[in-house]
């Protein structure tokens, strides 16, 4: 298992890592506009099927709307970003019309989700990347209200010194990882959705001799709760968009605070 470290810290198995990052884009790989890959996992806000943590108190409606505004932030903020491409990675299609929006409102690309678990989505989704020519790429949700440029821009720069950059969540897994080569070892054997995701993935990087950054734990939004927390502790960062910020607050007063734990 791989020691905890300091947020922005790196890790380095003791053993001689086997094999070194790639090099860059290899011959006759398409060509690509930018040298990074931003890809974003994200769901279609069809309620009953987003943010079921949070329901009840919340009606499905309500979830859908919230994890609605989530992703267009997600989308939002890469706007200001240069040297990466951004693509929408959706479920359950990239024809559904949120998505469709999405891609004519803003200059993303689209792309479907291929996996059976998230770790083999995850997995497809950067080794995509790495064949059409990008020299990194960095994966994300959408749970983190407070993601911003300086989450992409402090990955890029570990990635310089490192194999793969993780974004810890307090919950235990993780909302942000980037990497310069496919690394199919991080996603093996994971147990998905539970508090282990990040502590297995350090393990399995550690065995398969891969160099780790961290970077700053960040709060999700997976429960009611979480939505109480974040309020309470992180909404006066000024980095919560005023569209989600009038949704949480709106939330709040419909439903009240919820109890603690």
């Amino acid at each position: 298992m791989a020691r905890s470290g300091n947020a922005g810290s790196s890790r380095r198995d003791r053993r001689k890592r086997s094999g070194g990052p790639s090099s860059g884009p290899a011959a006759g790989r398409p060509s690509v506009s930018a040298e990074g890959a931003i890809i974003i996992f994200a769901k279609a806000p069809v309620p009953g099927t987003v943010k079921t943590r949070m329901c009840p108190p919340l009606i499905p409606d309500e979830a859908a709307s919230l994890h609605g505004s989530l992703v267009m932030d997600a989308v939002e903020r890469t706007r200001s970003l240069r040297g990466f491409d951004v693509f929408l990675a959706c479920t359950p299609g990239m024809d559904h019309p949120f998505f469709q929006t999405l891609a004519a409102r803003h200059r993303i690309r689209l792309c479907d989700q291929v996996g059976e678990d998230l770790g083999q989505r995850m997995d497809h989704a950067l080794t995509a990347a790495f064949t059409r020519g990008y020299a990194h790429a960095v994966i994300v949700g959408t749970d983190i209200p407070n993601l911003a440029a300086r989450h992409y821009e402090r990955a890029t720069a570990l990635l310089q010194t490192t194999d793969v950059v993780l974004g810890p969540t307090e919950d235990g897994g993780y909302y942000l990882v980037g990497a310069k080569h496919p690394v199919p070892a991080l996603f093996a054997d994971i147990p998905w959705s539970t508090g282990e995701v990040l502590t297995q993935s350090l393990a399995g990087a550690e065995r398969a001799g891969l160099i780790v950054g961290l970077l700053d734990p960040e709060r999700d939004l997976d429960t009611f709760d979480d939505i109480r927390a974040f309020l309470h502790n992180d909404a006066g960062s000024g980095r919560l968009s005023t569209r989600t910020g009038n949704v949480l607050h709106t939330l709040i007063q419909r439903h009240g605070e919820a109890s603690p734990g």
